[in-house]
């Protein structure tokens, strides 16, 4: 087969994946990387098809050491016993469940993320969204990633999972690790440094865990804690609550939040005209920029699915056991869907019909409160900041090595405080 040659594990390739995603869109949208079993689906319509149908294409893995390390399950097996051996072996989260365990499992999130509680949440967004600019708007310039992008999601999540603010960039540091680890990109040695890692902040929540089953309080964390799941007739489990802190919570919780953040300053800072535009009308148009910003830089550029038998997608047939990697960073920019699809245009219609968020039955449930952390994190710019720029000689506008998710490690910028 005459398919092209795609390195979607070069950390080069991936600081901008794009053109070699339009590659693959047009000439493999269903590509085996050589040497793997990973097959990677770049267009929207199929990625939209694997995500529709769990029965050919399950979350869950026949192999889970194939979960723990998609290209080593022999690296698998090691991470495994290394959990075992120091803390808890976590136990496939949300994203890694089908139904029916799946459905069971969600209702408890649904019920912990129900629309009243996000209501009841949002004027605490929107206050820290204003604090932590108006903490360093005097001094002109900031790092708009380290000083704003990462605290106002990850102080929101913490707050709600009961965690202390004296904690959180220890908790920083544990979620870091979480994400280096599954970035499917570091040596065996690095990997398991970041498992012990990991395993450090699993010592630090199950003393939490073990106070609640006491002590409920009413708190997000308390309800995962104690909710006894229907159909199970049991609560969580600590394999399971560990798995959940690290993905559900803290890293899916705070981490893609804040590399749209981030997206969302460079491309105002590259596309003055949408920034004037934004900030000319803002009531009509953040609502735009926010879905535009998701599809054009999704935070989570794939996901995994498997297969249990040999399917066929698009004439090609996948194997029994293997990866399907499912690349909305590739589908959300896809000319058979959308219409000059490099373009941020705050007039697109349907701006909601990107795939950021994941669809069918695996539908990121923390979608609602990203946008409110979105949309409040951005009207605060358009409220505190006149003008911002990049710092001249300070930004080499890189991206931490993944082949998951998209982050930018650091964006330097200057700005004009707003007359007030």
């Amino acid at each position: 087969m005459n398919q092209p040659t795609i390195n979607l594990f070069d950390p080069q390739l991936q600081q901008c994946p794009y053109d070699a995603y339009k590659t693959l869109r047009d000439e493999a949208p269903v590509y085996n990387i050589p040497g793997t079993q990973i097959y990677v689906v770049s267009r929207y319509d199929h990625v939209r098809e694997v995500l529709m149908d769990p029965q050919r294409f399950p979350s869950t893995a026949a192999n889970e050491l194939m979960r723990a390390s998609p290209v080593d399950m022999e690296r698998g097996r090691k991470v495994a016993e290394r959990f075992r051996e120091k803390g808890w072996l976590p136990a496939p989260t949300l994203a890694g469940r089908d139904d029916p365990n799946h459905k069971q499992m969600r209702a408890m999130f649904n019920e912990a993320f129900k629309p009243s509680r996000i209501k009841d949440i949002d004027p605490r967004v929107e206050t820290l969204a204003y604090e932590l600019i108006d903490e360093f708007l005097a001094d002109g310039k900031c790092d708009w990633v380290r000083q704003f992008c990462v605290p106002l999601p990850l102080f929101i999540i913490g707050e709600q999972m009961g965690a202390q603010r004296e904690d959180m960039w220890r908790i920083k540091g544990w979620t870091d690790a979480f994400f280096h680890r599954i970035s499917m990109m570091l040596p065996e040695d690095k990997h398991l440094e970041m498992v012990d890692r990991e395993i450090e902040a699993q010592h630090y929540f199950q003393p939490i865990f073990e106070r609640l089953r006491e002590h409920p309080d009413g708190s997000l964390i308390s309800v995962l804690v104690n909710t006894v799941i229907e159909g199970w007739g049991r609560p969580l489990n600590d394999n399971e609550l560990h798995a959940e802190m690290m993905a559900d919570t803290f890293v899916g919780g705070s981490e893609t939040t804040t590399n749209a953040l981030a997206a969302g300053m460079k491309l105002l800072i590259e596309n003055k005209d949408v920034w004037a535009k934004l900030k000319a009308d803002p009531d009509k148009y953040m609502r735009n920029f926010v879905e535009e910003v998701l599809r054009l830089e999704s935070p989570v550029q794939s996901l995994m699915r498997f297969t249990h038998k040999d399917v066929e997608l698009d004439g090609v047939t996948i194997p029994a056991g293997s990866v399907v990697n499912v690349r909305y960073g590739a589908a959300n920019r896809d000319e058979r869907v959308f219409e000059c699809p490099e373009r941020l245009d705050l007039d697109r219609p349907k701006p909601g019909s990107h795939m950021a968020f994941g669809s069918g039955t695996h539908h990121c449930l923390g979608a609602p409160l990203a946008r409110r952390e979105l949309t409040w994190g951005f009207q605060a710019v358009v409220d505190r900041f006149e003008d911002m720029d990049f710092a001249e000689g300070q930004n080499d506008f890189s991206y931490h090595p993944h082949f998951l998710l998209r982050s930018l490690k650091q964006l330097n910028i200057t700005f004009e405080p707003k007359k007030r």
